[in-house]
Parts: C-alpha cells; structure tokens; sequence
C-alpha cells in the first residue's frame, strides 16, 4: 500500500475512531449523569444550654469526635443544690403540716360528734328553760291574781271593822259581832302576807328560771360556736392538699435544672465552632458551639435538568472528594429536588400583579440545576461540611 493511501487510511480511522469516541462520552454522561458541582453536607445543631450560670468545666475541644452521651461542658450546679434542697424542705414542711392536720382532723371529727351532741343537748335544756320561764311567769300571774284577791278580802275586813266599832258604843250591835270582824281582818290580814310571799317566791322563781334560760341559750351558742369551729378546722386541709401537687412539681423542676447542668452529646457528633472557655457565663438558649451529626452524611449534588429524566432515587452514585479524589464513595440517590429560586434576568421580579419580565435576549441559554440529595455511607472520616465533590450516577 502505497504512502498517501495509507495516510487517507489512516486519518479515516482516526476520525471513526474519535466519532466512536465522542458518542460513547456522549452515551456515557446520558446514562450515567455526572457532575463535579457537589458539595458534602450534614446535620448540625447549636448546642445552648437549658440553665444559666458559670461554665466550670469543659469536657471538649474544638473538631473533637464524640459519642452520644458524653459530656461536653459543665454549668455550676451549686445555686441549682440549693434550690432543690429549698424545694424539698418545703415540702417535706407542707407533707408535715398536712400530717399534722390529718391528725387534727382525726380528732376534730370525733370533736364534732360530740360538739353536735352536746349542742343538741344544749337546745334541748334552752327549751326547757323557755318553758320553765314560761311556767314561772304563769306562777307569778297567780300569785299576784291571789294578792290582789286578797288584798281586797283584807280591804272589804278592815272596812267592816271600822263600820261596827262606831255602832258597839251606841249599841247597836254586839261586842261578839265586832270580835268575828275583827278577827276576820286579821285572818284576811294574814292572807294577804302569805299572797305576798307566794308572790316574792314566784318571782324568784321566774327570775331564776330567766336565768336558767340564759344559760342554757348561752350552752347552746358556746356549743354550735365549738362546731362550726370544728367543721372549719376539717375544710382547711382541702388548700394543703392543693398545695401539695405545686410543692411536688417545684422538686422535679429543681432536679431537672440541676440534671441540666451537666450538657451532654445528643447523639455521634463532631465539635466545631467552639469559642469559650471555663469562666465564662452561659446564658439560657444562647449557643455555646456547634455540632456535626456524624450519623448522616449526604452530598448535594446539582444536576442539569436535561439529565434528571436518568436519575430516581435508589440509583447507586459514585462519589469523589476533591481532597481525596484517590478514593470512591458510595452513595444512594435519595430524593430530587422539585424547586430553585427562579433567575430574576429571565422571569423578572414576581409581584401581586404582574410579572417585570426584562426586555433580553440570551444567546446561550444555561439549563437550570437542580439539587439531587446523594445519602453517603457515614463510616468514613473525611466528610467536612461544604467539601467540594464528584457525584456520578452509575443508574440501575
């Protein structure tokens, strides 16, 4: 074969061989999608304490793995002891009080038996002395009756004696006719003494009986007095025992600030971030540093979105860390992302109203990329947030 044949021959195969070349890329990158704007992200949380106070101890140090349940700083607890140990004698106080009522209570319902049976007992002497003042009262109506009866028997004597005597001188009636007057006034005489007497007696006797009255109406209210005390004395242990619930809860709210004071790894992290020291004063809610959860690593890979349509979730992906391109992770298409901010240069602003599309035209026209979230396997150590990577999707 002679020279330029060979030549012609020659670049032929050349050409074949780069067409051959470019559409397996070009069928390589359609099946399996690839791209080098990726970046390695994880989850992260602002470790803040729960309680306030003086840091005392610092367990950690800044890029520091640990483990779940390890501790990472140490808040002053003492202020914290202090105010359970305050919690729990106020309660052990108010469990004594309610004790102590319980036990008065205990007593108090036996005292109001008796203070009701006692005051049932009183009512009943009230009534009978109402009705011994009443008889006393009837007793003193009579005597007086009788005196005054008497008092005029005596009054209608006396008169007679002194109509005879007049008529004895001039004979006109006997001496025994003026001997029977004159001893029927001394006996109606002495009648009128004895209704006297009667009379003194009754009154007293109503006097005395007013005076029993009184002294059992005062029995009674003395009695009922003793139990609507008693039945107050019972009724007070209702807001004890209301206080007991707040008491109980003020404990648990003072062992939990004092647990919290001791913070701890929530879960397989690395320390970053860390910018205090001991001595320095924590505030509740305020972030002391961060942590990296260790557990979960993804890459956030941006595809175009002509290459999309090959890529589902489940695909394995091979994925390349610029600060070890040497070495193949593996990954798993865990979901696509369904949304971007859309360029202003090309839609506008959005508005209430209507769209502000700008008057431009591009001649190239850069297909938009979208966020493919790539679950990574967490068992290596060269994951750092914002890692530049590799994504290539190797499909079913």
């Amino acid at each position: 074969m002679s020279r330029p044949i060979f030549g012609r021959f020659l670049g032929v195969l050349i050409v074949a061989a780069a067409v051959i070349l470019v559409l397996l890329v070009v069928r390589r990158f359609h099946v399996h999608p690839q791209t080098d704007d990726a970046e390695v992200f994880a989850n992260l949380i602002g470790i803040a304490p729960e309680v306030e106070g003086r840091i005392i101890k610092i367990n950690v140090k800044d890029n520091q793995f640990v483990h779940k349940g390890e501790l990472l700083f140490q808040i002053d607890p003492v202020p914290y002891q202090y105010a359970l140990e305050i919690a729990r004698s106020q309660q052990a106080t108010l469990e004594g009080q309610i004790r102590d009522l319980q036990r008065t209570i205990g007593a108090q319902t036996s005292a109001i038996q008796v203070a009701r049976a006692s005051s049932n007992s009183a009512q009943a002497k009230a009534a009978s002395a109402d009705a011994a003042v009443d008889a006393a009262r009837a007793g003193v109506d009579a005597a007086q009756a009788e005196l005054s009866r008497q008092q005029a028997d005596y009054a209608y004597a006396e008169n007679n004696v002194l109509r005879l005597e007049p008529l004895l001188v001039q004979q006109f009636v006997t001496v025994d006719m003026v001997d029977q007057a004159r001893t029927s006034r001394s006996v109606k005489g002495e009648a009128v003494r004895q209704a006297r007497s009667r009379l003194a007696l009754a009154e007293a006797q109503w006097s005395a009986a007013v005076a029993q009255q009184k002294e059992a109406l005062a029995t009674y209210q003395q009695s009922q007095a003793q139990v609507d005390q008693s039945v107050k004395s019972v009724g007070i242990l209702d807001p004890l025992m209301g206080q007991r619930e707040a008491r109980t809860a003020a404990v648990k709210d003072a062992e939990y600030n004092l647990q919290r004071c001791n913070v701890y790894a929530p879960f397989d992290a690395r320390v970053t971030n860390l910018s205090i020291s001991e001595g320095a004063y924590a505030h509740t809610g305020q972030q002391a540093f961060t942590l990296i959860d260790a557990r979960s690593w993804w890459a956030i890979a941006n595809f175009r979105e002509t290459d999309l349509r090959n890529i589902q979730a489940g695909m394995p992906v091979d994925v390349y860390l610029m600060s070890r391109p040497d070495r193949k992770f593996k990954g798993v298409v865990e979901s696509i992302g369904f949304g971007v901010t859309p360029d202003e240069s090309l839609i506008g602003k959005s508005s209430r109203d209507l769209p502000d599309v700008q008057r431009s035209l591009d001649w190239v026209h850069l297909a938009t990329r979208f966020p493919v979230r790539i679950r990574l396997d967490p068992s290596s150590d060269d994951f750092r947030i914002g890692a530049s990577a590799m994504a290539v999707v190797r499909g079913n």
